[in-house]
């Protein structure tokens, strides 16, 4: 349906063109706030999506649509970024949980024999897939929440690209996963339902992997540490290592297994990275998923928040390095800036009903 079958139902509009999309910013005619029988029914015949900024008023209405077809995805390249990620990871679990194993020898082996040396590493290593599976579930349903909010928004959106790693640089075995958006975030409401979507998702399957994995992890009530969580590095030694708590982490412990020192099950340690990893991800930085929670429900003032934010990354480093790692990284991904990029609406107000989402 052509803009123009809606042009009476507006008092005054302002059409915007980016790129693939067109955006409509319109103010409705009072006879027709509400919206009115007639323009519900030709809403419905608008090829894209459209939302009421009811913080603006009542008579304030946003069109969004696509003006050419999206470009065709390169799924051979995702696909086979995922099953690279999660043989890295697999690799790694195996040194996580044992027993160690490499990759086995591909090039240059007969098909026969190819074929019964990866069922071979298959079974050797299977003690650690529970985790990578569970691991990568946290990965991929964080980024299909970005995705899927994305396209709801008619933003041009890739599909997930997973970073693998090497364990010897990174002992889970993958950097993380992300998408790439091709088109631009017309407001604040937009960029905090796209950048909590993924986080959300995220948290949700850490939560169902951690709470199997715990009610399946062993009670090691003669086990001393600075935490009461641990694993044992299997395939290097036989020393447990504990592992940082938290105030869910503690709850859900004590929920599952009891006030005791507990050996987890390789679900629940996917569990933990994968809470460790939203959290991560949603310190209030630049790019970061809480630097887009951030912005969209404190617009500019989310600068304020994030040199807050790094300069206690700074003043933590003095009791764990890690910290100064982190906060260079960030910056590096944020070109040097702590602040988000604007939007192109950024004095649109997000509706009340988003603040408990983002907070």
């Amino acid at each position: 349906m052509p803009l123009k079958n809606l042009h009476r139902f507006f008092a005054f509009w302002r059409t915007t063109k980016v790129l693939d999309r067109e955006f409509v910013d319109a103010v409705v005619a009072a006879e027709h706030v509400g919206p009115s029988a007639e323009l519900r029914d030709e809403l419905k015949k608008w090829p894209g999506l459209h939302y009421w900024s009811s913080r603006d008023g009542d008579d304030r209405l946003v069109l969004i649509r696509t003006l050419k077809p999206a470009r065709r995805e390169r799924w051979a390249l995702h696909i086979g970024l995922f099953l690279v990620t999660f043989a890295t990871v697999w690799v790694a679990g195996s040194a996580l949980i044992g027993p160690a194993v490499s990759f086995p020898t591909i090039f240059g082996v007969p098909p026969v024999e190819l074929w019964v040396s990866v069922k071979s590493w298959v079974s050797e290593a299977s003690p650690a897939l529970g985790f990578a599976a569970a691991l990568m579930a946290v990965l991929l349903i964080h980024e299909l929440g970005h995705y899927v909010v994305a396209k709801r928004y008619h933003i041009n959106a890739s599909l997930p690209y997973f970073l693998p790693a090497p364990s010897w640089i990174n002992f889970i075995g993958t950097f993380g996963a992300f998408i790439r958006l091709r088109s631009p975030i017309v407001d604040r409401r937009q960029l905090l339902d796209v950048g909590a979507a993924g986080p959300w998702a995220g948290f949700v399957v850490s939560i169902i992997a951690l709470a199997y994995g715990l009610a399946h992890s062993t009670p090691s009530p003669d086990v001393v540490g600075e935490t009461s969580q641990f694993i044992y590095l299997r395939a290097i030694n036989s020393s447990p290592i504990f592992l940082g708590d938290s105030l869910l982490m503690s709850w859900a412990r004590g929920f599952f297994v009891g006030n005791t020192p507990v050996e987890l099950h390789p679900f629940a340690l996917a569990g933990w990275f994968g809470l460790f990893v939203t959290s991560l991800n949603l310190l209030p930085l630049g790019q970061l998923d809480g630097g887009h929670v951030v912005y969209g429900l404190l617009g500019k003032h989310q600068t304020t928040v994030g040199f807050l934010m790094l300069s206690g990354l700074i003043i933590l480093g003095r009791w764990f390095w890690v910290w100064w790692l982190w906060a260079a990284l960030i910056l590096v991904l944020g070109r040097g800036r702590v602040s988000h990029p604007s939007v192109m609406e950024p004095h649109r107000p997000i509706p009340w009903s988003r603040w408990p989402v983002g907070i």
